[in-house]
């Protein structure tokens, strides 16, 4: 399987989903701005955005497709079609198990709406009772979405497992669309009144991901059923896996949300939208790379290592740290050189003001210099789940989270919003370094000579490339706050600029030839 190939298609979707959540974000910096129901509004979002990030982009990809895969490659040695019923048997036995929990699971946290919000915000102490109470009825109606989307991601998983990555890729498409038309077509008058529409938005989005997954699994033939819940000796295999699998990929997630808590807790009002704000530009690299390489190379390394073949899962990890770091890189430097004229270009404009623009860059500048490591630490951790070693990149997730708590506790009084992203930047390389670390000690990863001597061409790229930024800024900063057409230009002569510089230096420099992407984009998987 070409990593390069499948990278691509799934990072394509994914791209297509991050252009429509800027507009989205961009629509809502106009209509709600960074404020009172901004703030509201995204704490309501926090929770069940972070299971989205657990389950969807995580959990199943690590527990359920191994499982799956196993058993249809177990139960289809001799009959192919014997192992696909296997396989799917085994993920209604699942679904059977998931349903009522997950239905249990949002009619108590809607009900204990009040007690969350207080314990992720301390009640607002910038806000009063009424920031307060807007964020519980918000968080209520936001609450859905969290079992929804929880089964759109099993039955992800099994698409995913049959090589059907765009459907899953396309899926999160809808949720942006569904906001972008509440902005234009059912917001309010107020900015109170548009946060209540964004709010419903999110939970329709929610049943519009699930029924695009149901149609497009009977497609292929797959129908899941319900019965009566049933522990099976795989079913409890493979939950024992979910829970720690969730908390390893999810440690840049769970991290936030401790940032986001203690944002609302002890920063001014508009805190959490500053860091809402950068936060959407700092996972752009991870959901275009990151999870794009990390979901492409999970099926193929465990395949690789079922077969005792540990010489190739060794090439795999190592090409697949190359191709992300040669993405994730640019990136960074393009974050952190450039905050200032890229969050004014995207977002400052209606409700959203220039004051909004510094801070927010502030925090996205801080955030930058850990892109690498979010995009690194999702394809280190398929080296574990592909073992059937859910435990080991929990304990490391937990020694980096007690660093980014410890790290904002420190920073915030100095930095505000700004010290909360250098901690979290700070504990993903603590993340990373760790994981690596165990990796090469168990002797599953090594690193190569192709890989130490292209990371040092594609750091030469990536610094002549800053240099460029850095010049572009004085040129075109001063448009950014201009009407809607002539940012857009500006934006893309400054991205465009410095990603042809960063092209030219890594072709020149040798950190990728021509020949070598030919080569990747015309294999096919096997």
């Amino acid at each position: 399987m070409s990593l390069l190939r499948s990278t691509g298609t799934i990072g394509a979707l994914t791209l297509v989903s991050r252009v429509l959540g800027m507009v989205r974000d961009m629509l809502m910096a106009r209509y709600v701005g960074a404020g009172f129901a901004s703030d509201a509004f995204l704490i309501a979002w926090r929770l069940p955005n972070l299971f989205r990030a657990l389950f969807a982009e995580g959990a199943f990809s690590a527990a359920f497709v191994p499982m799956f895969n196993r058993i249809m490659g177990k139960e289809g040695a001799d009959d192919p079609e014997a192992g696909r019923a296997a396989a799917i048997r085994f993920a209604g036995q699942v679904l059977s198990v998931l349903f009522p929990i997950l239905v249990a699971l949002t009619i108590v946290m809607m009900l204990a709406a009040g007690p969350v919000v207080w314990a992720m915000t301390g009640g607002f102490p910038d806000g009063g009772p009424e920031k307060f109470a807007l964020a519980r009825h918000l968080t209520i109606i936001t609450f859905p979405y969290l079992g929804l989307i929880s089964l759109t991601s099993l039955l992800g998983g099994i698409l995913n497992s049959f090589n059907r990555f765009w459907v899953n890729a396309a899926a999160p498409s809808l949720l942006n669309l569904c906001m972008i038309g509440a902005l234009l077509f059912f917001r309010g008058d107020t900015e109170i009144e548009t946060a209540v529409t964004q709010a419903i938005a999110v939970t329709v989005s929610g049943a519009m991901q699930l029924l695009w997954l149901i149609w497009s699994c009977r497609r292929i033939g797959v129908t899941l059923k319900l019965s009566v819940p049933r522990l099976s000796p795989q079913v409890k295999a493979m939950l024992l896996l979910i829970a720690p699998a969730a908390i390893g990929q999810g440690a840049i997630q769970i991290n936030l949300l401790i940032s986001t808590s203690l944002a609302a807790r002890f920063l001014p009002q508009g805190s959490v939208s500053w860091i809402y704000y950068a936060d959407r530009l700092n996972q752009l690299p991870l959901g275009l790379i990151g999870i794009g390489v990390g979901t492409a190379m999970l099926p193929l390394i465990s395949r690789q290592i079922g077969a005792g073949d540990t010489r190739a899962a060794n090439e795999t990890q190592n090409r697949a740290l190359e191709l992300a770091l040669f993405l994730a890189l640019p990136a960074a430097i393009a974050l952190f050189v450039s905050a200032v004229p890229i969050i004014r270009g995207v977002f400052q404009h209606g409700a959203f003001t220039a004051e909004d623009t510094l801070g927010a860059a502030a925090v996205l500048a801080a955030f930058a210099p850990g892109v690498p490591a979010y995009v690194l630490i999702k394809v280190l951790t398929p080296g574990f789940y592909a073992r059937a070693d859910t435990k080991t990149p929990v304990r490391i997730a937990f020694i980096a989270m007690l660093v980014n708590l410890v790290g904002n506790l420190t920073l915030i009084w100095r930095f505000g919003a700004a010290g909360i992203a250098a901690s979290t930047a700070l504990s993903a390389w603590v993340n990373v370094a760790l994981l690596y670390w165990t990796l090469s000690r168990k002797e599953h990863l090594t690193l190569d000579a192709r890989f130490r001597a292209k990371a040092l061409r594609i750091v030469a790229a990536g610094a002549l490339m800053g240099a460029a930024l850095w010049a572009g800024n004085q040129l075109l900063d001063a448009h950014m706050a201009a009407g809607f057409w002539r940012r857009l230009i500006a934006l893309g002569l400054l991205c465009g600029g410095g990603g042809l510089v960063y092209a030219i230096a890594a072709i020149g420099f040798g950190a990728y030839r021509i020949a070598e992407l030919k080569a990747q984009l015309r294999r096919r998987p096997r």
